[in-house]
C-alpha cells in the first residue's frame, strides 16, 4: 500500500551539516524536525578556534547559523533526543523520537545563568574536554542554540539523592530562578513524527589515543589532543584564549604537532584510513599559536605526507612555513619522555634512517576523526549500510544516498571531511529529499507572521549601542566597558552596553526586549564583520518592529583588535572613534522598504559535465524547466575520459546513464556548441543570449548554475610532446582500459607526481592526481604481474578512504620514491641499439643517493587547470574568480556554491579540483541552493538602491554607462535617466559621478558621509 507523501523531513545530527540541510530544505518550502543529542545544535565546529585556510574565528561564522535555524518558523529542534526506530515507506516515514528531560523550559527560561551561579555541583565540561568544570546546571557553550540552561540529571543533587527520598535536597536553581522555569516534573518523551524523508548527519568522534601509551598522553600533563588545544585556543575555552600549558599554566616557548595518531595506522585500536583534515588544522593551530603567543614561540610539525590537498590549502601551507615560520619535519616519531619541570623529548625517525632527539614544552596529538559513537546503532535502526570502519556506505554514484530509499546522508556520517565538503553534501542530501517530495512542497511550512513595523518618523533619535567582547577576540585587546562608556556620551545614544557574544541567541533577545523597553529606534553593534552577521541583526530588528534599516555596525574587531592586537591603547581609541562614526550615520538614517520581485520558474545551468548535468536533472525532478548550455558537441565534460574510479565502479555506464536521463528528460533543454553572448537582469529574472549553429536565441530564467568544467594540463617538461612514450596519467587510464598491446611489452613504468601543480605558477594541489596514480598502479600490477611500477612524488596525498589504496598498492610491489621541489626527477632519451630508451633520474629519499630507472612509459599526473573560457563567464554573470581563475565562492566554509551575486551558484571543477563524486555532489549541492531561490514565487530587492531626481537630471547619461550592473537606462520621452531598483546594488558610482547630484543612494548621501568622516577625524 502507497500512503501519501509528507513534506517534512527529519535530520539526524545538529552539527553544521545537519544545520546546513535543515536551512537549505526549510528555504525550500519543507518543514523540517532537526533532532540533536545534545542539549544544544553545533556540533563539533562549535568547539573550534579558528578555520583555515582563512583564520576565521569559527564561532563568528557559526553563530548566525545557529540563530537562524532557532527562530526559523519552519525548523523545530528536538535537543538532548535519539532516534530509536524507523516504519514506514520513503515519502511517507513514522520515526520514533526519544527526548531526555531537561528539567528546564526552554520558553521560560531567559538564560540569565543565575541558576549556575548558586549550584554547588561542579563536574569536568564536556564542551571543553575535561580541561575546565561547569555546574550540574549548565548551558552547553555561551552562544547555544537552545540557549536555555539543562540539568545534568547524573549529577544534580536533588535528581541524584533528594527526589527517590521524597526529600527537597539543594534545589537552589528553583529557589533563585526568576523565570520559574525549573521543572522537575519533566519525565521522558516518546515522539512519533511523520515524514517523508530522513537526513542523517550524526557527525563524528576524534579518537582517543589513551591506547598510544609510547606517546604519553594521559600520563604526561603537557601531552594534549589536538581537539583540547582548539579549546585552549579558544576565546571561549578555559584559559579564554590564553596559550597555557596544562601542567603549571606557564606559556609554552616550543610546541610540537605529532601527525596520523589514529589514522593512517593498521594497529587494531586505530583506523587505517586517513582523517583528511589533520594536516591543515595541525598548520591552522600552529599559526593560530604564533598570534596568541606573547613572547618568542618554535612550532614543529611531525608528518609523514602533508596533505594539503584542498582548495587554497596549498597556499595555506606555504603561508605557514614560509610567513610563520612553522618547522616541518618529515618523519615518523617513535615515542614521547618526560624531563624536568614536564618538559617533553621526542625521538623520531628521519627518512633516511637517522635518529633524533628535540625537547618541546607541549606536543599536541593530531588525532583522527572516527565515526559518531552510536553510528552503528543508529544505521541498525535505519536499516543503513555501513562499510568496514563504520561509515555510510553509499550504492553506486550518488555520495549522499543510503542503502535504504529515502534515507540520506552527509557530512562525517559519510567518512571524515573538511567543513566546505561537509556543507556541499548537506545542501546535496536536502536537494535529494526535495526532489522526493516534490508534489508536496508548501503543504506543511507555517507562514511566517511579521511584527508590525514601527512609524519613527519625525521623533529624535534613540541609539542602543552593543560592543561586544567575543571572547577574546576583541576583549583580550580593546578595553570593551570604556568603549561603551564611551558611547554613552554621544548624541543620540540612550542605552550602550557591553555583551560576550553579540551574535548568541540570547543576546538577540535582549536587543529585543531593549528595543522595546528603551523604546529604541536605532540600534548600532560594535562587533565584528558586517559580510556574515548584518543579516542576522537585521532580522533581529524586523522581529522587534524596526526598520532593519535603522542599523549600523562598527567592525571593531578586523577593523581594530585582529590589526592592532599588540597596541591595546591605540586599538581602544580607534573602536572608540569606529563606535562614533556608526553612531553619526544611524541617527542619520532613515527607513527603507523593499520591492517585490516575481521569480521565473527555471533555471541555466552553463556546462554539461558531471557536475552541470547532475544539477540540471535535479531541478528538473523539481518541476523546474532547465536550460542546459555545452560549449562542446557533446555532453560528459573531462569525465568522458575516466574509465573506472578508486574503487573499481563503471564510469563509462554510470555517464551514458547519466546523458540519457538527462537528454530525454522533459524539462531539460539541451543546447550543444552553445557560446553565450550576452546576460541581463537579476535574481529571479535572468536574459541569457546565445549563440548555436542553429543561430542566435534567448531564454529567461530565475538562476543560473556555473558548471564549466576545467581542463587538463598540458605539459612542457619531462619531454611530453617529443616522445609518445610520455603522456598524462589520463592517457595512460586509456591505455589500461583498452588492453593496450604496448603494456604486454612494457617492463617499467614510471608516474611523476605534481606536474604542473604546487608549482610558483599554480600554487595549488590538483587534488585527484595521487589517487588517480595509485589507481593505476593497482590496475597495471592486476593486469602486469610483470610490470615494475614506480611512483614519484613530494608527498602522497591519497586521503580518506583512498589510504587503503595506497597500502594496497605498497603490498603489492609499487615502489614509491619521495622528491623534493628543488630536486625534481630528470626525463631524457638515452640512445640504445636502434632507437632510444627514457632514462628518469630521481634522488631516493630513503637511499639518499641518485637512482635510475629506464622507463617502457612516463606517466605525467598533470594538473587541473581552471576552465579557459572562465574570464568570459566571469565577465557576463559578474561573479569572482581567485588568482588561479577558479571560481570564487561566497564563503569558502559555509556557502561553498553560492556567489556573491543573488541567485548565481557554481559546481564541480569550475570551482576547484575534484574527484567525480565530489563533483556530483556539488553539482546537486548547487540545484539545492538554487531552489531556496525557485521555491518561492516572489523575492524581495531593493532597500538600498540609488534614485535619481529627474527635476534635476540633465540627461547627461554619464551614470548610464558608468552603472557596472546595466541597472540605468535613459528615457528618450523625458530624457532623464530612470533606475531599475531590481538590478540596482547601491554601489554608488552614478551618484559619485552625477555633476547636477540628481542622483542619490539612499542612506548614503552626503550629509550621512561628511557626519562619519567629521565623527572619524575629531
Amino acid at each position: 500500500m502507497t500512503h501519501q507523501k509528507i513534506g517534512a523531513v527529519l535530520v539526524i545530527g545538529g552539527g553544521v551539516a545537519g544545520i546546513q540541510s535543515a536551512l537549505d530544505l526549510a528555504e525550500s518550502g519543507y518543514y523540517v524536525y532537526l533532532v540533536e543529542k545534545s542539549p544544544a545544535i553545533g556540533g563539533v565546529m562549535a568547539q573550534l578556534d579558528k578555520t583555515f585556510p582563512t583564520n576565521d574565528c569559527s564561532m563568528c561564522i557559526l553563530s548566525p547559523k545557529l540563530v537562524e535555524s532557532g527562530r526559523h518558523g519552519n525548523i523545530e529542534l528536538i535537543t538532548d533526543a535519539q532516534v530509536d526506530g524507523v516504519q514506514g515507506e520513503p515519502g511517507n516515514f513514522t520515526v520514533r523520537v526519544r527526548v531526555k528531560p531537561r528539567y528546564v523550559a526552554i520558553d521560560k527560561c531567559v538564560s540569565c545563568g543565575v541558576c549556575a551561579e548558586k549550584c554547588p555541583v561542579k563536574v569536568p565540561d564536556t564542551f571543553n574536554v575535561g580541561l575546565s568544570e561547569r555546574k550540574a546546571i549548565y548551558t552547553k557553550y555561551a552562544q547555544a542554540v537552545p540557549s536555555a540552561y539543562v540539568i545534568d540529571s547524573e549529577y544534580c543533587l536533588y535528581l541524584t539523592k533528594g527526589r527517590e527520598k521524597g526529600k527537597d535536597i539543594c534545589k537552589l536553581c528553583v529557589k533563585h530562578c526568576k523565570s520559574n522555569a525549573i521543572d522537575f516534573d519533566q519525565v521522558e518523551e516518546i515522539r512519533d513524527v511523520n515524514v517523508g524523508a530522513i537526513i542523517i548527519s550524526s557527525g563524528l568522534k576524534p579518537f582517543n589515543p589513551k591506547d598510544f601509551r609510547n606517546y604519553g598522553y594521559g600520563i604526561f600533563p603537557n601531552v594534549m589532543t589536538s581537539i583540547e588545544f582548539e579549546r585552549v585556543l579558544s576565546a571561549s575555552g578555559p584559559s579564554a584564549g590564553h596559550l597555557e600549558r596544562p601542567s603549571d599554566g606557564q606559556p609554552p616557548r616550543r610546541i610540537a604537532w605529532i601527525q596520523c595518531v589514529g589514522s593512517r595506522d593498521v594497529a587494531k585500536s586505530a583506523n587505517a584510513y586517513c582523517s583528511s583534515v589533520c594536516c591543515t588544522y595541525a598548520l591552522k593551530e600552529a599559526i593560530v599559536a604564533l598570534e596568541h603567543a606573547h613572547g618568542e614561540l618554535d612550532t614543529t610539525i611531525f608528518y609523514m605526507d602533508m596533505r594539503t590537498f584542498g582548495k587554497d590549502f596549498e597556499r595555506y601551507l606555504e603561508r605557514a612555513k614560509y610567513e610563520f615560520g612553522v618547522r616541518l619535519i618529515r618523519s615518523r616519531v617513535f615515542a614521547l619522555a618526560e624531563g624536568e619541570n614536564h618538559s617533553l623529548t621526542i625521538r623520531y625517525a628521519l627518512p633516511d634512517g637517522q635518529v633524533q632527539t628535540e625537547e618541546f614544552d607541549l606536543v599536541v596529538l593530531s588525532v583522527g576523526l572516527g565515526p559518531a559513537e552510536h553510528n552503528r546503532e543508529l544505521a541498525d535502526k535505519l536499516g543503513v549500510r555501513l562499510n568496514k570502519y563504520g561509515f555510510c556506505q553509499y550504492p553506486n554514484f550518488n555520495p549522499v544516498s543510503t542503502s535504504q530509499d529515502g534515507i540520506f546522508a552527509c557530512g562525517a556520517f559519510q567518512g571524515p571531511m573538511s567543513i566546505p565538503r561537509a556543507v556541499v553534501q548537506a545542501s546535496a542530501a536536502a536537494g535529494n529529499a526535495a526532489a522526493m517530495l516534490a508534489g508536496v512542497r508548501n503543504t506543511l511550512i507555517k507562514k511566517q507572521s511579521k511584527t508590525p513595523e514601527r512609524d519613527v518618523a519625525g521623533k529624535e533619535p534613540r541609539v542602543g549601542v552593543f560592543v561586544c567582547r567575543c571572547g577574546i577576540n576583541i576583549g583580550a585587546v580593546v578595553d570593551v566597558p570604556a568603549v561603551a562608556e564611551f558611547a554613552r556620551t554621544l548624541p543620540g545614544v540612550v542605552h550602550a552596553e557591553e555583551c560576550l557574544f553579540a551574535c548568541s541567541q540570547d543576546n538577540q533577545q535582549n536587543i529585543k526586549q531593549l528595543i522595546a523597553d528603551k523604546d529604541l529606534n536605532r540600534v548600532v553593534v560594535a562587533s565584528c564583520t558586517p559580510r556574515t552577521h548584518e543579516p542576522m541583526f537585521r532580522q533581529t530588528l524586523r522581529e522587534a518592529g524596526l526598520n532593519p534599516y535603522l542599523f549600523e555596525m562598527a567592525n571593531i574587531r578586523e577593523h581594530c583588535s585582529w590589526v592592532h592586537a599588540n597596541n591595546s591603547e591605540v586599538a581602544t581609541q580607534k573602536a572608540k572613534s569606529l563606535v562614533k562614526r556608526a553612531v553619526s550615520r544611524v541617527v542619520l538614517q532613515e527607513p527603507l522598504y523593499e520591492i517585490d520581485l516575481g521569480v521565473k520558474q527555471s533555471a541555466l545551468v552553463v556546462g554539461g559535465g558531471v557536475a552541470g548535468m547532475e544539477c540540471a536533472l535535479d531541478l528538473a525532478k523539481q518541476g523546474i524547466q532547465v536550460y542546459l548550455l555545452e560549449k562542446n558537441s557533446e555532453l560528459g565534460g573531462l569525465t568522458r575520459r575516466i574509465h573506472y574510479t578508486m574503487d573499481r565502479r563503471d564510469v563509462k555506464s554510470y555517464l551514458n546513464s547519466l546523458i540519457a536521463e538527462v537528454t530525454g528528460h522533459p524539462l531539460v533543454k539541451v543546447y550543444c556548441n552553445a557560446v553565450i553572448n550576452n546576460v541581463y537582469g537579476y535574481v529571479g529574472n535572468y536574459i541569457t543570449g546565445f549563440t548555436t549553429p542553429a543561430g542566435k536565441q534567448e531564454v529567461n530564467h530565475g538562476v543560473a548554475v556555473i558548471a564549466i568544467g576545467g581542463a587538463e594540463y598540458k605539459p612542457v617538461e619531462y619531454l611530453y610532446g617529443q616522445d609518445q612514450r610520455v603522456m598524462t596519467c589520463l592517457d595512460l587510464e586509456g591505455l589500461i582500459w583498452e588492453n593496450n598491446p604496448v603494456l604486454k611489452k612494457a617492463s617499467n613504468v614510471v608516474m611523476i607526481q605534481c606536474v604542473g601543480s604546487r608549482e610558483p605558477d599554480r600554487p595549488y594541489c590538483s587534488r585527484v592526481c595521487c589517487s588517480e596514480s595509485v589507481k593505476n598502479a593497482i590496475k597495471l600490477k592486476e593486469s602486469y604481474p610483470q610490470l615494475n611500477v614506480f611512483v614519484l612524488c613530494r608527498d602522497m596525498r591519497t586521503f580518506g578512504f583512498f589510504e587503503g589504496l595506497y597500502q594496497k598498492a605498497r603490498r603489492m610491489g609499487v615502489i614509491f620514491i619521495k622528491y623534493s621541489q628543488d630536486l625534481k626527477p630528470q626525463v631524457e632519451q638515452v640512445p640504445a641499439g636502434d632507437g632510444t630508451v627514457l632514462q628518469v633520474t630521481v634522488k631516493d629519499h630513503i637511499l639518499d643517493r641518485p637512482v635510475v630507472i629506464n622507463a617502457d612509459i612516463v606517466a605525467l599526473a598533470a594538473a587541473i587547470l581552471a576552465p579557459e573560457d572562465g574570464s568570459h563567464i566571469a565577465g557576463f554573470f559578474k561573479v569572482p574568480r581567485n588568482d588561479e581563475g577558479f571560481f570564487l565562492e561566497a564563503h569558502v566554509k559555509l556557502r561553498p556554491v553560492d556567489f556573491t551575486t543573488d541567485g548565481v551558484f557554481m559546481c564541480g571543477l569550475a570551482h576547484a579540483p575534484k574527484l567525480i563524486d565530489e563533483s556530483i555532489a556539488q553539482g546537486k549541492a548547487a540545484a539545492a541552493r538554487a531552489m531556496t531561490v525557485l521555491s518561492s514565487e516572489n523575492l524581495v530587492a531593493g532597500g538600498v538602491v540609488s534614485v535619481i531626481d529627474k527635476d534635476k537630471c540633465s540627461g547627461c547619461r554619464i551614470c548610464v554607462g558608468l552603472c557596472p550592473y546595466s541597472a540605468i537606462s535613459f528615457n528618450e520621452k523625458l530624457k532623464v535617466a530612470e533606475i531599475n531598483q531590481a538590478l540596482c546594488k547601491g554601489c554608488g558610482v552614478c551618484a559619485s559621478a552625477c555633476p547636477t547630484k540628481a542622483c542619490h543612494t539612499r542612506n548614503f548621501s552626503d550629509e550621512i558621509i561628511l557626519a562619519e568622516i567629521h565623527a572619524l577625524c575629531t
